[in-house]
């Protein structure tokens, strides 16, 4: 079986402490229990949860919907973002089956990023290394005011932000997350294609902006 694998990166710095870190919490959970329900997710989705603050953890390895656990998240310390970066792109080539002679490899990851600040550390270096694997469609979201975007640009084409880091605007994005994985997975297989933009996917809801 061809699996679909999305990653989420999620900031969990001490700047994301009190309602964004619940909120993105209750996101995680709103995303598993509404793919749980898709027969083509169920099926095709798998899922990790990297979080970056002073450090870059892998705190859930890529696993199938059904015995996914929503790890408990506390917002601490700074936001190694690069380090974040650097951890992804060890996971990918871990974790994603290639395609070999004989087989079909996984189809490429689904990533969506979230951080509501500026990388503490060298990201150009985790930059450099995600580049050398194969990944598919990027989404980094900068939530609140204090995201930079220009960074995230660089690291990715497709940059939404949300005005504020609240409950309600960090559901209404995992909402949006959940549709594009189920709308992937859907793709990948009826279609046997590829998500590679953001025309493959559901419009984003009004509380998340495309940046351009």
């Amino acid at each position: 079986m061809r699996r679909l694998p999305v990653y989420l990166v999620l900031d969990t710095s001490g700047s994301m402490s009190g309602e964004p870190i619940e909120a993105v919490k209750n996101g995680v959970q709103l995303l598993v229990s509404t793919l749980r329900q898709d027969p083509y997710a169920l099926e095709t989705a798998f899922l990790s949860v990297i979080t970056f603050d002073s450090n870059a953890r892998q705190v859930m390895p890529l696993s199938e919907l059904a015995t996914f656990q929503t790890p408990n998240l506390v917002a601490t310390g700074v936001t190694a973002f690069g380090a974040a970066l650097a951890l992804l792109a060890e996971r990918i080539e871990a974790e994603v089956a290639k395609t070999t002679a004989d087989a079909k490899g996984d189809w490429k990851p689904l990533i969506f990023m979230m951080t509501d600040g500026s990388p503490t550390d060298d990201w150009r270096r985790g930059l450099d290394a995600l580049k050398k694997v194969r990944t598919g469609m990027m989404i980094a979201c900068a939530a609140g005011q204090s995201a930079e975007t220009t960074i995230l640009k660089q690291i990715t084409e497709i940059v939404v932000a949300l005005d504020t880091a609240d409950a309600n605007t960090i559901k209404a994005f995992f909402k949006w997350v959940s549709a594009s994985v189920s709308t992937g997975s859907q793709k990948v297989d009826q279609a046997r294609k590829e998500v590679t933009g953001l025309d493959d996917l559901p419009p984003p809801p009004p509380e998340v902006n495309l940046v351009l």
